[in-house]
This record gives structure tokens, sequence and C-alpha cells, in this order.
């Protein structure tokens, strides 16, 4: 996973503006006309046999519920697909492997903590991914550190273990560890008379007299004379 992850962000890196944006895995479908003709048969059953006349794995929600009455149109089965989830309050989702059907209510939103990627950053994954759909929301909110995301259990179920994954890459990246530089030694000398002090790096080292200056200030005193 986290392989995949790092091939997509440097993917996103060759990504232009202006360049089209990918949007979900591909629902490879023919564009004849599906013909399907039923009088009264459940809605989940209905869909897990398009599933099976197009080669498609399905998996379909126990939430989904309702029954199909009269005869469909012939549509393309991506339209047909379409007209299903809008006549029944669906929504689908392909993740490449299976296709998602879900009830409109078992939609979910999400507040994500970015923690250290930029928004731009995950997005780019998620488009390199796959995983992006124009149909569900993805948006950052104002400082960059939060998005949210809104769409089908699977869709946020994906975005979630993307996030997840490019955290827990970034954390198991090593990091420099920066080195002490050696300070040099700060001196400082203080003269009190004839005496000197020396301070290095703010502790004093020692004092020590200044012998021909003591010798002068004795010549100088009153009362000597000179032999």
């Amino acid at each position: 996973m986290l392989k995949i992850l790092k091939r997509a962000l440097w993917l996103s890196g060759f990504v232009s503006i202006g360049a089209a944006p990918i949007f979900g895995a591909p629902l490879s479908l023919p564009s004849t006309p599906y013909t399907y003709t039923v009088l009264d048969q459940d809605l989940s059953a209905a869909l897990q046999e398009f599933g099976n006349n197009l080669n498609v794995r399905m998996n379909v929600s126990p939430q989904v519920k309702g029954r199909i009455r009269g005869r469909m149109p012939d549509l393309p089965p991506r339209e047909f697909l379409d007209r299903l989830t809008n006549l029944y309050n669906l929504q689908w989702y392909y993740d490449g492997l299976v296709l998602y059907v879900s009830s409109a209510n078992e939609a979910q939103s999400r507040l994500l903590v970015l923690n250290a990627l930029s928004f731009d950053e995950f997005k780019a994954a998620l488009d390199a991914l796959k995983i992006s759909d124009e149909r569900y929301i993805l948006r950052s909110a104002p400082g960059d550190g939060i998005a949210l995301a809104s769409g089908p259990p699977r869709f946020i179920a994906l975005v979630d273990q993307t996030l997840n994954g490019l955290i827990a890459e970034a954390q198991a990246r090593p990091r420099a560890v920066p080195v002490d530089k050696p300070l040099h030694d700060s001196v400082l000398m203080l003269f009190r008379g004839a005496s000197t002090t020396v301070i290095r790096n703010g502790r004093p080292e020692g004092t020590s007299e200044a012998p021909h200056e003591d010798k002068a200030a004795r010549e100088s005193a009153p009362g000597r004379g000179k032999d």
C-alpha cells in the first residue's frame, strides 16, 4: 500500500494544472443496449443479475430495497444503472474490482485531519489511485489542515485508508537529526586595578595579579624613597 502511495505522489508531480482530472476507477461496460424484461422483481436481485449478465462483481447493500415493476427501456448498461439509482434513490461506486450499490441514506460525511499533508498532495494521491469521483464531495477547509469528504460508504472507506497510509508513510520516513555544532568559547577579560579576571563561557576561571603594576604602585607610594 505504501509503495502504491509513494508512486501516486510521484506521478502527481507530473499533473499540470490544465490537465483533465481523473475520476474513479473506469467501469468498462458495453455501449450496446441492455435489454432487461421484468414484470415484478426485487430491486436487489435485479442489480445482482445486472452484474452477472455483464460479468461485473456486485456488492449490493441490504439497505437497497424496492421492487421493479414493468418493463425497463432498452438502454446502454451505464444508463440503465444510472436510471435505477435515480428512480430508487441509490448511489453506486466502482473501486476497480467490485461495483458497490448502496442507498443514498447510507451516504457519509467525514472531516479529515490532514496533519502534515497538504490538501493538494492528498487529492493528487486519490486521483492517481483512481479513488476520486466527481459525483462525490472532497474539498478542503480554510487553512488547508482539514478536508471534508462525503459520499457512499465504500468511497469514504478508501479515502480514509489513503489518508492513513499517507500519514503512516510520512511518519516512517527517516528524519534528519540535527547535529549540534560545537560552540566557540566565549572569553571575557575583566580588569580591576592590578588584577585580571578571566570569564570563559560565563564562568570565572581565576584572577591574576599584574606584578609590574603592583611594583609601580609601591614605588609611587608616599614615604618611600630611594636607597
